[in-house]
C-alpha cells in the first residue's frame, strides 16, 4: 500500500507532495462541460476578458478535485475506507490555464473511530499553490483510515 495508515499520521505532520500538475484550457473546458457548469467566467474568453481576471479562470471544483487527487499516492492509496467530508473550502486566488498546482497537506486532527476498532478518523488541511507560491485553494478533509495490521 502506497498510502499511510492511521498510525503513521501525526497531528502537525506536513507532507509536501512531489506530484504536481499544470492545468490546461482543455482540462477546464472538459470539466466544466461534463459537470454542466456553463459559467462564462470559465468558458467564454471574451466575457472573461471584461472581468477583473482578464481571462478565463479554471473551475474551482476541478482544482479541489485535483488537489485531493495529487495527495492520493502519498496519503490514501489503499489505506482509507472512505472520505467523510470536505469543509472550509477557500479559493483566495484563481488558477488559470498554464498554471502549475503544487500541494501540501497538514494533519490537523486525528482520533480513534468509536464504531470501528480497525480504523481512525484523520482531518487534513490541503493547501494548493500556483508556480509563484500563491495559495489558490485550501480545503479541510476528513477521512476514515485503516490502522496498521499487526505483523504475523
Amino acid at each position: 500500500m502506497a498510502g499511510k495508515t492511521f498510525d503513521e499520521l501525526e497531528v502537525g505532520m506536513v507532507i509536501t507532495h512531489d506530484l504536481r500538475r499544470t492545468l490546461t484550457e482543455f482540462d477546464n473546458v472538459l470539466f466544466s462541460s461534463l459537470t454542466l457548469n456553463n459559467q462564462p467566467l470559465h468558458l467564454d474568453a471574451e466575457f472573461a476578458a471584461s472581468t477583473e481576471f482578464g481571462r478565463p479562470i479554471v473551475n474551482g471544483i476541478f482544482t479541489m478535485g485535483l488537489v485531493v487527487g495529487i495527495t492520493v499516492g502519498d496519503l490514501t492509496a489503499g489505506t482509507i475506507i472512505a472520505n467523510l467530508g470536505y469543509e472550509n473550502v477557500k479559493h483566495p486566488k484563481p488558477m488559470f490555464a498554464g498554471d502549475t498546482l503544487h500541494v501540501e497537506t497538514e494533519i490537523i486532527a486525528k482520533r480513534e473511530s468509536r464504531s470501528r476498532p480497525e480504523a481512525g478518523i484523520v482531518t487534513m488541511r490541503h493547501i494548493g499553490r500556483n508556480q509563484h507560491g500563491d495559495i489558490t485553494i485550501e480545503v479541510t478533509r476528513s477521512a476514515l483510515f485503516l490502522k496498521q495490521r499487526p505483523s504475523r
